[in-house]
């Protein structure tokens, strides 16, 4: 993978074309960057959100393009429980006694989506390179509304098919741009509350394609299913009107644009802390160790797919179980709604407890509910049922509380700055990809025209999470309260993961000795040549 342009590590703004001063090497930059650093490490949520309202709004309006694609997620999941649309996109199935879509166009319609990400994370890398964050943005936002419309108006499951492809591409690029520029404009401090809040976006999306669909799913017309394709109208408008005045220009301008003019105590030493991270990471690039940096950020990302399985088709679960699409999609309100409460929770644990003590905690005990899920689906009774119901609930709020939300932080966090948009498009990229296979699978083990494993296929997926759950102890590390020159400095001294967190680094040191040495070599140098 190529270089980014420019750094763009904590304060940085939006333009990937941004140039800050070349300071690395000077002995008063490099003093300042310390300076900065040490500000940092220091600064407090309360300061940090002071010295940051105006990077805190745009990360959250930026963020808010993903509630679009976790809307289209839980939609399409829940859409198969409505029976308005099984009847207009799918076959009357004599087994089951009722119209219903075949697994096969089930995969079809959500990896048609899946597959459409691809292609949008590959044009967003692309173009966030050579245009900036907002220019990619802005026109993934026109390509939405325009793409809305074959959704709206397909006439049968293969041009609704098409409709998911198309909007999958610029579902891609909020997925690819929305993670690199929560960490990218803000400090240390506020990158757990800005990468989290996207999986906040997630649930606010999910939760409202579950509201619509509850309330559409009465009715007998095509309306029905074309109410839910129309909502997702109401975001991109105000998203892109906002979103023209967003911050996009050199370094130093952008930072002093995203920061408060009422803190007359901050400089831009940052600019300096910005430099010198880039230019220790173009040494460390020689070293080869971003590809672990890399496998560690694909599979963080690729992992979290089979672990939504259950609630991403939550409504449609329980009424393959035998619950009547009312109560499910009651029951999924409540699913997401505590989603949001555990999304929020999680900005609490996080200032408190280590990304990986979170994510590996939280996989143990998505473990055990799928495991009792599991044993649940034996039960004949309308009790049992329920009481599945019940345990996804807490299973959704398990996920939200601790791996969603920490994932988000983790992506950002690990990846290079100076790779940090290629890498997050490689990661999604898999995401996508893992969620193709998920989607084929999960199809096949609901429906009742296929393999109808219905509440067992939890443990199928209990599987996943435990391999999930061995990786995390053994490959990811721990980069709470680390600047990004420190996580640089310890993947190169290659810090084993579970040592990260014990790991004393001093990147100022080091840069000192480096630059020690670097004179050492040039006097030898320069006594054998007069030799």
């Amino acid at each position: 993978m190529a270089d980014a342009k420019t750094p763009t590590p904590q304060g940085a703004p939006m333009d990937r074309e941004a140039s800050a001063p070349t300071v690395h090497g000077d002995g008063v930059e490099v003093i300042e960057a310390k300076h900065a650093s040490d500000k940092e490490h220091q600064m407090s949520l309360l300061k940090a959100i002071k010295l940051y309202p105006k990077a805190i709004g745009w990360s959250v309006l930026v963020s808010s393009t993903i509630i679009m694609e976790g809307y289209d997620l839980a939609l399409l999941g829940n859409l198969y429980a409505s029976p308005a649309f099984n009847k207009k996109f799918g076959h009357f199935d004599e087994k089951a006694g009722k119209y219903v879509v075949s697994a096969a166009w089930q995969s079809g319609l959500s990896n048609g989506a899946r597959a459409g990400e691809i292609f949008g994370l590959i044009f967003a890398g692309w173009t966030s390179d050579r245009f900036g964050y907002k220019m990619t943005t802005i026109g993934s936002l026109i390509m939405m509304i325009c793409f809305i419309f074959v959704l709206f108006f397909a006439p049968n499951v293969q041009v609704l098919v098409v409709g998911e492809i198309l909007c999958g591409i610029p579902w891609g690029a909020f997925q690819s741009v929305t993670a690199a520029y929560a960490s990218e404009v803000a400090p240390m401090v506020l990158r757990p509350y800005l990468t989290t809040f996207i999986n906040m976006c997630w649930v606010i999306g999910q939760f409202f394609a579950v509201a619509v669909n509850k309330g559409s799913v009465g009715r007998n017309d095509d309306y029905a299913y074309k109410i839910p394709f129309a909502v997702q109208w109401v975001w991109p408008v105000p998203i892109l009107a906002g979103l023209i005045f967003a911050p996009e220009d050199d370094a130093k301008k952008s930072l002093l644009r995203l920061t408060s003019r009422n803190q007359p105590g901050f400089n831009a030493e940052t600019i300096a802390m910005i430099e010198h991270t880039n230019e220790l990471e173009k040494k460390m690039k020689e070293g080869g160790i971003d590809l672990r940096r890399t496998e560690i950020v694909v599979g963080i990302w690729a992992r979290p797919n089979v672990r939504r399985t259950e609630p991403d088709y939550f409504a449609y679960f329980l009424t393959q179980a035998g619950m009547d699409s009312s109560n499910s999609f009651t029951l999924s309100l409540c699913q997401y709604a505590l989603g949001m409460i555990g999304t929020a929770g999680s900005w609490f644990l996080m200032s408190r407890v280590g990304r990986r003590s979170i994510h590996f905690g939280g996989l143990c005990a998505q473990l055990t509910l799928l495991i009792i899920v599991g044993c649940l689906s034996f039960g004949q009774t309308k009790a049992s049922v329920w009481a599945i119901g019940a345990m996804l609930i807490v299973f959704t709020f398990v996920y939200d509380f601790t791996v969603g939300p920490v994932t988000y932080s983790l992506v950002s966090e690990l990846s290079s700055t100076r790779l940090k948009a290629k890498t997050i498009v490689l990661a999604r990229a898999a995401y996508n990809a893992s969620n193709i296979f998920v989607n084929v699978m999960t199809n096949y083990q609901l429906s009742s025209t296929a393999w109808n494993w219905g509440a067992r296929t939890a443990f199928f997926w209990a599987g996943s999470c435990l391999l999930s759950a061995v990786w995390v102890f053994f490959r990811l590390p721990e980069p709470k309260d680390r600047s990004y020159a420190e996580l640089d400095l310890l993947f190169e001294q290659h810090v084993p993961a579970r040592q990260f967190s014990k790991t004393k680094v001093d990147v100022f040191a080091h840069s000192a000795n480096e630059k020690r040495m670097s004179g050492d070599e040039a006097e030898h140098v320069e006594k054998e040549t007069r030799l």
